[in-house]
């Protein structure tokens, strides 16, 4: 599918798109710091369960699990709960738990005990999932693509507290030279301490690694059943947004690596990550050129949209700190950004509606 093509089929039929928030764990993010996804390792322990509670519920709602403490800013989450309720999509949202050291209290999806065996370890240890997790992870994925309706459009979203830098790992692992490349939850991301993990990590992978050999060592459960699905879903027909950053890319990646060369160009026609605008203007990062080295790897040329939503107006500090170049990203905020914009929708209006659900949050309103 042409790109205007993509985007056509994808803005005809946002009212019919599925959400998918996948959550996952990993000790990496333990790593003291690694992360800015909850100020402390104890309290990234329970972001991915506050993060889908705020997405399903909203803000000042009495949810069970409060938002762990942040460096700055709020998280992410909120962006995405603004565009679904709005966009009256929160009813066509699952969240599916991957083995979280906290399950979160809404709804959601727990899956049998092979696939959601607790956090993965931490990728510095050449271990991080056992290969039979990453085998029942991708056939799942598969599954679930493989009878996707490719009239309903896929929106697919994540919360990985250290998934960043698991990204960096795989896409290393698979032969990407992603160095310096790959943002995170940090104002300035830890690339050094990254890079130093990821050494350790892939020290005792073979040359020219599988794919699932390459998860096994130094990847997170989310990568694998994102990569099966995506791949799947996409072979169906199905437009599909990978909403975030880095870590959509290396879930790109993972899905190039284990397609058939000649599925290949098929499945990035289909497919497009979507991401912030402060991700894409990061300074210590580049996803555009990462997407690039990704597509002259597999020789494909993956898409890249950047959502227009800015917060330089918003009367709420914590929204304003994104324009500092804190949170920038996660739980799916620059694909929804993109899909309010494909509903026709200013990103202004986005920006003032998240100015007031952040009062809210905050208790200011």
């Amino acid at each position: 599918m042409a790109p205007d093509r993509w985007r056509a089929a994808l803005q005809q039929g946002w009212p019919a798109i599925r959400t998918l928030l996948l959550l996952a764990a990993t000790d990496t993010a333990a790593v003291p710091g690694i992360s800015a996804a909850g100020a402390t390792p104890e309290a990234r322990l329970g972001t991915a369960a506050a993060d889908a509670e705020l997405l399903l519920q909203g803000p000042g709602a009495g949810r069970v699990h409060a938002l762990p403490p942040l460096p700055a800013g709020v998280s992410p989450a909120l962006i995405s709960h603004v565009v679904l309720r709005e966009l009256e999509l929160l009813e066509r949202t699952r969240v599916v738990d991957l083995g979280c050291a906290i399950a979160p209290s809404v709804p959601h999806l727990r899956l049998p005990a092979l696939e959601s065996a607790g956090p993965a370890r931490c990728l510095s240890t050449g271990r991080a999932l056992d290969p039979a997790r990453v085998a029942a992870l991708l056939q799942r994925g598969r599954s679930w693509g493989e009878r996707w309706n490719p009239a309903e459009p896929l929106l697919l979203a994540e919360c990985v507290p250290g998934g960043t830098t698991t990204a960096l790992a795989v896409l290393e692992g698979l032969g990407v030279e992603a160095a310096g490349l790959v943002s995170g939850s940090l104002r300035q991301p830890a690339h050094g301490l990254k890079a130093a993990l990821v050494r350790r990590g892939l020290a005792g992978l073979g040359v020219e690694p599988s794919p699932r050999a390459v998860l096994a060592a130094v990847g997170d459960p989310m990568q694998a059943l994102a990569a099966g699905l995506v791949a799947a879903a996409a072979a169906r027909g199905t437009p599909v947004l990978l909403a975030g950053g880095s870590q959509m890319a290396a879930v790109l990646a993972l899905a190039l690596a284990l397609a058939e060369p000649v599925r290949r160009q098929g499945l990035v026609s289909q497919v497009a990550v979507a991401t912030t605008a402060w991700v894409a203007e990061e300074p210590g990062s580049d996803l555009a050129l990462l997407l690039a080295r990704i597509g002259a790897l597999w020789q494909v040329q993956p898409r890249l949209e950047v959502a227009g939503l800015r917060f330089h107006g918003c009367s709420s500090a914590a929204l304003r700190d994104y324009e500092r170049g804190y949170v920038k990203e996660g739980v799916g905020a620059g694909g929804l950004a993109l899909l309010w914009e494909l509903a026709a929708r200013p990103p202004a209006h986005l920006a003032a509606a998240c100015d007031d659900a952040c009062r809210l949050e905050l208790g200011l309103s």
